[in-house]
């Protein structure tokens, strides 16, 4: 039996907290997902919450405040959108240390709200407690844009693997910045500031998908959670994933295959979805479907697929 939180790691925690917990009222869809969905006044409520925490999510010396809360916002909004919901508004909670400058809290505002302003997303409460590093809380509550929400669990065999939006990114700038360096700079400011595909949503209800999941631990980890929810086997091939120039650029130089920075890269936030035909661009067809259970790549079994976990 696992007696620390390290040894049964992030969601075998998650288990073991739900474990025999009774269906709630008003709960559609509960721990497992992407979001939450919740049955309110007649309504249906999206919601999620995530956590940003220094020295373990980000560096004051390698992001701006305003690069927080860019990343802050962006990471849970992306979690409406792989439900197909429409966000809405957020509250925010922040641990602060006492001597840490007032400037830099409205800086993270600022980002914050440079995040959220562009899709009519509202900052509508929080707290704001002390604490020994910053930490950021962030609550997203949205609306569905269709008749159920886009889950994990729907993908069949036969269908297809698509994604929408960039993968590896951010997990090679961090690289980048872990060597000394600053640039590339659009390898690095991926890192900082998430480019989620805000209409991801739309796009895969319009193109009939079956699941889909944000890419927030690496897309083999991702796919890993359809393919465990639906009851499915997914393969990625890499000779349709895209390597960007200045990805392979920095990989030679550092003598990494930049391939592995695709397949295990979190925190660009794409969403990886299926779909029972190919969709149209700015979709990305990267794998297939069938029966039976994991992930593979190329039709083989792929080292180190469990992408980012928190107590590794």
């Amino acid at each position: 039996m696992a007696h620390t939180v390290a040894e049964l790691g992030e969601f075998g925690l998650i288990d073991a907290m739900v474990a025999g917990q009774p269906p709630t009222k008003g709960i559609e869809v509960g721990p497992g997902d992407d979001a939450a969905v919740l049955a309110l006044g007649g309504g249906r409520t999206v919601a999620t919450t995530d956590l940003l925490v220094e020295t373990h999510h980000f560096r004051r010396d390698w992001s701006s405040a305003e690069d927080v809360g860019h990343k802050a916002s962006a990471q849970n909004l992306a979690d409406l959108v792989a439900m197909a919901a429409r966000p809405v508004a957020v509250l925010v909670g922040l641990g602060l240390p006492a001597d840490l400058p007032v400037d830099w809290v409205q800086e993270l505002y600022r980002g914050l709200r440079a995040e959220c302003d562009p899709l009519g997303v509202g900052v509508a409460g929080g707290d704001v407690v002390a604490a020994e590093q910053v930490t950021v809380a962030v609550t997203a509550l949205g609306e569905l844009l269709g008749d159920a929400p886009l889950r994990r669990g729907g993908a069949r065999a036969g269908d297809v693997v698509a994604v929408y939006g960039r993968l590896g990114w951010a997990e090679a700038g961090l690289a980048v910045l872990r060597r000394g360096f600053r640039s590339p700079r659009v390898l690095v400011d991926a890192h900082r500031r998430p480019a989620v595909p805000y209409d991801a949503g739309d796009s895969a209800l319009e193109h009939g998908a079956t699941a889909m999941c944000d890419v927030s631990d690496g897309l083999l980890a991702d796919a890993g959670h359809i393919a465990t929810a639906s009851g499915v086997a997914i393969d990625v091939h890499t000779d349709q994933l895209y390597v960007p120039d200045p990805m392979s650029e920095i990989a030679s130089a550092l003598g990494v295959d930049p391939v592995r920075w695709v397949l295990h890269g979190g925190e660009d936030h794409a969403m990886v979805a299926t779909f029972p035909t190919p969709p149209a661009h700015p979709w990305r067809v990267v794998g297939t479907v069938a029966s039976g259970s994991g992930v593979t790549v190329d039709g083989e079994a792929y080292e180190h697929t469990s992408g980012h976990t928190h107590f590794g």
